[in-house]
């Protein structure tokens, strides 16, 4: 969980995350910046994870609310 959310933390306009994890899927939000558009930035994280996902789990890719 810890590689999973300083490679999201890596990628340029995330400012927060969570990651949740249960048998066979890993959910990961993102808060984004306002000056990034919130499309680009969660695809640029979902590549960025890319390397850690197994075949055989289900990975969702959201944006968390605001405060």
């Amino acid at each position: 969980m810890r590689r999973v959310l300083e490679l999201v933390y890596a990628v340029e306009g995330v400012v927060g995350a969570r990651v949740w994890q249960w048998p066979g899927r890993v959910a990961v939000g993102v808060h984004v910046a306002a000056a990034f558009a919130e499309r680009e930035t969660l695809r640029r994280v979902e590549l960025a994870v890319a390397p850690l996902r197994h075949p055989e789990e289900v990975w969702d890719f959201g944006l968390l609310g605001g405060a």
